[in-house]
């Protein structure tokens, strides 16, 4: 018998999280705008099972089902996302009503459970048209994303407590603009930093708008990870040196310090940086972690590219991406390592000391692809099971070392689509079944359940 997970202090937030591309579905329904992901979907070859999310896990239509199930999980909070072009199919301009009804119905639904809702403003759907004048590489559009994180804030902050402004700015960078492997598809490699100052602008002002519309309670949700050095060579450290800088520090330090983490990188931005920075790094209530996994990284080996979970990764970039040998992985291929996101926690708190914020684990899930029992129906998760307990675990020893940790969110509450895998893996706690939307709850479902109930 695996001995019970240590007890958390009272009042621990334990949630869970979706975004509103992933499982909504309805994307012409209600006046909703085309999003960047609805055109990358289209393109031949982008998406690797040739899917789309036109139905996705219909969370549009099914919502109250689905927050019946979280009730009866017992969490205390949902994160979920706002779709932007729902509720400004323009990305700015004209209000669509009938998407902004949405969020506020899904809002009641969540608080009638006894479930804090937790919006993210923005989750990699940037509305088509704001890519069309030029998207994250535009300073433009941090100004429109605060305008609307202002019509949001303004209808729903009366029963919102916890607000997240963007979602992994760092893949948005890498994955959207840098590698292509994402929407919007572009493959500029590093002339893709100025989406990251704009991302993290985006966010400051954002703060802004949500303080002045009555929010309380403001964060960011960014994806972090040890970056292990793969050889002793100088060239190995350096190159793991850059990819900490690149994916952790990039993002991290202008919100945490006010400042970029390298005086050379901050001059490939766009200006006028010095005082951007002033309203990037305006105070966080906390910080929000998505983890997954450690990186193991070490200088390109000539001719060879990469790969890590099915993002390939050029052999002309000056570091390169090594799998960690000797771990499970996960049906994506990711390594599983729950002392990484103790070790991330100590370096967080080492790196930023006194300006790092309560921090929130905004994310932390794997991808196994078990199916119900074709005799009982049941699902036996037991890896899914094997890994949360393992990072619940090493969270619990993170707070012993002093982590100011408040909560911890599964990724996900459901199977959905899985940005450019489609439909091949599956994150969440119930399954869905894609042909009939049937959802069953898995084992995993009711391990979290029971650690909830146990009040630990």
């Amino acid at each position: 018998m695996t001995a019970p997970v240590p007890e958390f202090p009272a009042g621990f937030l334990w949630g869970v999280s979706a975004s509103a591309f992933q499982i909504e579905g309805s994307l012409t329904a209600d006046g909703r705008g085309p999003s960047i992901w609805d055109a990358f979907t289209r393109k031949p070859g982008r998406i690797k099972d040739g899917s789309h999310a036109d139905l996705a896990t219909d969370h549009y239509r099914r919502y109250r089902e689905d927050v019946a199930l979280m009730a009866e999980l017992g969490v205390g909070a949902y994160r979920f996302s706002v779709s932007w072009s729902r509720v400004l199919p323009d990305g700015h301009g004209r209000l669509n009503a009938k998407g902004l009804d949405f969020y506020d119905r899904l809002v009641d639904e969540l608080c009638a459970s006894g479930i804090a809702p937790v919006p993210t403003l923005f989750h990699w759907d940037t509305p088509l048209a704001l890519e069309e004048q030029g998207g994250w590489l535009s300073r433009d559009t941090a100004e429109r994303f605060a305008e609307y994180a202002s019509v949001v804030a303004q209808r729903l902050a009366d029963r919102v407590p916890m607000w997240i402004t963007i979602n992994e700015p760092a893949e948005v960078t890498l994955l959207g603009y840098g590698l292509g492997e994402h929407a919007p598809g572009r493959r500029l490699v590093f002339d893709a930093l100025p989406v990251a100052h704009h991302q993290l602008l985006a966010h400051g002002l954002g703060v802004q708008a949500l303080r002045a519309a009555g929010a309380r309670h403001i964060g960011i949700a960014a994806s972090h990870s040890p970056v292990w050095t793969a050889g002793d060579s100088d060239a190995d450290r350096a190159a793991a040196e850059l990819y900490d800088t690149l994916t952790n520090r990039l993002f991290a330090d202008p919100i945490l310090t006010g400042a970029y983490p390298d005086e050379g990188l901050a001059s490939m931005l766009p200006g006028p940086v010095a005082e951007d920075l002033m309203t990037i790094s305006a105070p966080l209530d906390w910080y929000g972690i998505n983890y997954y996994n450690p990186m193991l990284v070490g200088a390109p080996q000539p001719a060879t590219a990469s790969d890590f979970g099915g993002i390939e990764i050029p052999s002309d970039l000056p570091f390169a991406i090594q799998q960690i040998e000797g771990r499970e992985l996960t049906d994506f291929g990711w390594p599983v390592v729950p002392d990484g996101l103790r070790e991330l926690l100590a370096t967080m708190r080492e790196r930023y000391g006194d300006r790092l914020p309560p921090l929130y684990i905004t994310e932390n899930g794997c991808s196994y692809g078990d199916g119900p029992d074709p005799v009982a129906g049941r699902i036996d998760d037991a890896r899914r099971i094997a890994y949360h307990d393992g990072h619940v675990r090493a969270l619990h020893r993170a707070m012993a070392e002093g982590a100011d940790v408040r909560g911890y969110f599964i990724w996900s509450i459901l199977d959905n689509f899985e940005w450019a895998e489609g439909y091949r893996q599956r994150f969440g706690l119930v399954h869905v079944d894609y042909e009939t939307l049937e959802r069953t709850p898995k084992e995993s479902y009711a391990w979290y359940r029971d650690l909830i109930k146990s009040g630990r």
